[in-house]
């Protein structure tokens, strides 16, 4: 028997709200789930910990890629299934899986749909699903105001990291898979796990989420004129080809800088710090995904 929970992120809307979610299950069957509401992200650690050791083994996620990050960080080696009504802005680990924004479509996704077994990134011990960022991404994210952002969506973004474009650029080394890669200022650096990791844009050509690989981007722009032009190529799914970034892929790195900078994990900002440890964790966890879902779609 399977055995459900649900975690929603009260902040987030979608639909119905929660008491269409609530319908919805019932409709399936799932009359009496075990269920937590939080009011931040932070909070969902503790809360997925909590419904695994009560016996669940489909765990829906009601949230932003933030509140999934934080659960998926849980249940990475349970065996458990992270199920996803994707409600928050920018949704990039839903998009990337093909699970809509409609939550009858996303609970039947959740209850009946493929599950598969997908790598997640860990950087500094802490696993992520889409991407994590050190440097400009971070402070673009930390920086969003939250009224804004729930007025403009994805635009609040853009709005905070405008101010940053002229911000002094980190000094940095990455290692890759033990051999050194980069050593150079860069204004921004980038993990990703799927394709689309910025707005919805592919970014990272070749990524797959079971490839037990992770996509790692460097970008040196710095001024408007230049991030213009990592724009442009951005845009038409190419920034690879600008002569402001410099890509590459493996399973472990180390990053060293010359001061301590803000990150994220999944559009979450972090406290800074001066070194990182990314890895990739194969296989780490299952989510369910429409029937027939390939590649990071």
């Amino acid at each position: 028997m399977t055995s459900v929970a649900v975690i929603a992120h009260t902040a987030k809307e979608l639909g119905g709200g929660l008491p269409e979610l609530r319908q919805v299950l019932a409709e399936e069957g799932v009359t009496d789930p075990s269920w937590r509401e939080v009011a931040k992200s932070k909070q969902v650690s503790a809360c997925a910990r909590e419904v695994l050791e009560r016996g669940a083994d489909v765990v829906f996620v009601w949230g932003g890629d933030g509140t999934v990050q934080r659960c998926a960080d849980s249940i990475a080696g349970t065996g458990a299934t992270l199920a996803i009504v994707p409600a928050g802005t920018a949704n990039l680990l839903a998009t990337n899986l093909g699970v809509p924004t409609d939550i009858r479509a996303a609970v039947r996704i959740g209850l009946h749909g493929e599950r598969r077994a997908l790598d997640l990134g860990v950087m500094n011990g802490k696993h992520f699903a889409v991407m994590a960022g050190v440097g400009l991404d971070a402070l673009m994210i930390r920086d969003a105001p939250a009224g804004l952002k729930d007025r403009f969506g994805r635009m609040a973004y853009v709005v905070a990291g405008a101010k940053h474009l002229r911000a002094k650029p980190m000094r940095v080394r990455v290692r890759v898979n033990d051999a050194k890669w980069f050593k150079g200022k860069a204004s921004c650096i980038l993990f990703g796990n799927v394709g689309k990791v910025l707005g919805g844009i592919t970014v990272f050509q070749d990524a797959r989420p079971d490839d037990g690989i992770l996509e790692a981007g460097v970008l040196t722009a710095k001024g408007f004129a230049q991030w213009a032009r990592v724009a442009g190529r951005t845009a038409t799914g190419r920034p690879d080809r600008s002569p402001f970034v410099q890509t590459t892929r493996g399973d472990l790195f180390e990053i060293k800088l010359d001061r301590k900078v803000p990150y994220e994990l999944d559009g979450s900002d972090r406290k800074p710090r001066k070194r990182f440890s990314v890895k990739v964790a194969p296989s780490a966890i299952l989510v369910a995904v429409p029937d027939g879902s390939e590649g990071d779609r």
